[in-house]
């Protein structure tokens, strides 16, 4: 992982400090009973759903000894209402939870991943649970000493930082060629979206593209972060089945489709501020 330099035992200290603050945010987030990672994840076979679902403030976390999360409690009630058997499998990263799916070792990928068209040859996206957009994660006093970036026309020449793997790649190089200069790509393969906002927070890091929702959630513990930038058009959120269980995936868009015309979907929106 590369973080910008700094000078004599500064960095030792920064580094260590990196790692006892994503501890204890991690903890408080994210800390369930079955953190495992994604090599360890095994099919359950039977009639089980495995379900890989990522750990960000508005698919997955807890708070208290309750474990909950928009995608997450959305799916557990649709899984209540029609009989299904789901385990959950925590997992942070997009680049090594993505070949559960291709391997058919989960049935389902659950995480703020924007459905986009490169994505979707690849992958059998079920209908869309939530709408949300990117924005560049950034410090309020830029190290470019000018401010926070506010034009994402200006980010020519700048370093951004996303999860591996993550679908907004294509979109970040496709603005650098819209302003007819290279927007620098770094992909992060340890840490989700929400550890790449921390990062930047702490300074190591010049900034990070993540979806609106969980960088607005984040900002609230770190007043430093600067996240309203917007570098997408509004995306459709999706979860990702594996291309071999269709009738699963048809049975799951529909029943999202229905679930979606419930006052209980409208109560999740409003409880996660999913607007």
């Amino acid at each position: 992982m590369e973080l910008m330099p700094k000078k004599g035992n500064g960095i030792l200290y920064a580094t260590l400090m990196l790692f006892v603050l994503l501890g204890m945010y991690g903890l408080r987030r994210c800390a369930v009973d079955n953190n495992h990672s994604s090599a360890e994840i095994r099919p359950s076979g039977a009639d089980t759903i495995d379900v890989a679902i990522e750990y960000t403030p508005l698919v997955c976390y807890t708070y208290g000894d309750t474990l909950g999360g928009l995608h997450y409690d959305m799916l557990r009630d649709i899984a209540s209402r029609h009989g299904l058997v789901v385990k959950f499998h925590p997992v942070t990263s997009f680049e090594k939870s993505l070949p559960l799916i291709h391997d058919s070792i989960v049935d389902l990928f659950v995480a703020d991943l924007p459905m986009t068209a490169e994505f979707r040859e690849r992958y059998r996206f079920l209908e869309p649970v939530v709408v949300d957009r990117q924005v560049l994660v950034q410090l309020r006093d830029s190290v470019k000493g000018h401010g926070a970036v506010r034009n994402p026309l200006d980010l020519g020449g700048d370093t951004i930082w996303i999860a591996a793997g993550s679908s907004v790649e294509s979109r970040i190089k496709s603005l650098g060629r819209e302003i007819g200069d290279t927007i620098y790509v770094k992909s992060e393969s340890d840490y989700g979206p929400e550890q790449l906002a921390i990062m930047t927070a702490l300074g190591e890091i010049q900034g990070a593209v993540i979806s609106r929702r969980v960088a607005q959630e984040i900002a609230g513990d770190y007043p430093q972060l600067d996240v309203v930038t917007e570098v997408s058009f509004n995306q459709f959120q999706s979860w990702i089945s594996a291309h071999r269980y269709s009738a699963l995936s048809d049975s799951l868009d529909s029943w999202i489709k229905s679930y979606k015309n419930t006052p209980d979907y409208d109560n999740l929106l409003k409880r996660y501020g999913a607007f």
